[in-house]
Formats: structure tokens, C-alpha cells, sequence
């Protein structure tokens, strides 16, 4: 008995399970089409996330930005530090998510 990987939820399971005790999938059931119809889900389910990980990044970005601008905060105060570091972090988490999503999309060409 070995163990394999459930092709819908990845977790791992028995080779000889009838059906997936995590996701429910039936494994006597499995097709090529079907098995083909379950990657593209997942991959446009990650793809989703890191489209919504990506829009609360530029939120935090234009957020911290424009507070720093419309309220006209000094520098030095807790409400200029605190844009910035909203600003910096929003940048920093938006670049990191679109490199995530261009290798999502390289790596299932």
C-alpha cells in the first residue's frame, strides 16, 4: 500500500481509497478529463488569491499614501511614520505577489 497525493486537495492518502477522507473526491471515478478539469480549478483558485493578496497590497499602498498627503502629517509624528511604513509595506507585498503570480503562470504553460 502506498501513499499518493489526492489530486484535488493534495493531501496525502492510501492508493487503495475508493474516496478522499479530506475532500470527499472519488477516486473510482476519475477521469483524464476530469483530473484535467481539477487542475485548471485549482490553478484559477490560486490565481484568485493572489489577485485579492495583490488588491490589499495596493490598498495599503494608495492608503498610506494618500493619508500622508490629504492630512498633511509631519514628519517625525506617529501618523507620518505610520504612513509611511503603510506605504512601504503595501509596495513591498505587491511586488512580492505579482512575481508570485507570473511564476503561477509560467510553471502551468
Amino acid at each position: 500500500m502506498a501513499v499518493i497525493n489526492c489530486p484535488s486537495c493534495k493531501k496525502k492518502i492510501s492508493d487503495k481509497a475508493k474516496i478522499c477522507s479530506h475532500c470527499q473526491l472519488e477516486m473510482s471515478e476519475l477521469s483524464e478529463e476530469k483530473l484535467l478539469t481539477i487542475r485548471k480549478t485549482t490553478i484559477i483558485e490560486k490565481s484568485q488569491k493572489l489577485m485579492n493578496q495583490s488588491f490589499i497590497a495596493m490598498l495599503l499602498f494608495c492608503g498610506g499614501f494618500l493619508f500622508l498627503y490629504w492630512y498633511n502629517a509631519q514628519p517625525g509624528s506617529w501618523q507620518y511614520n505610520g504612513a509611511l511604513a503603510s506605504t512601504f509595506i503595501g509596495f513591498v507585498l505587491y511586488i512580492i505577489t505579482r512575481i508570485r503570480l507570473i511564476f503561477l503562470k509560467k510553471s502551468n504553460k
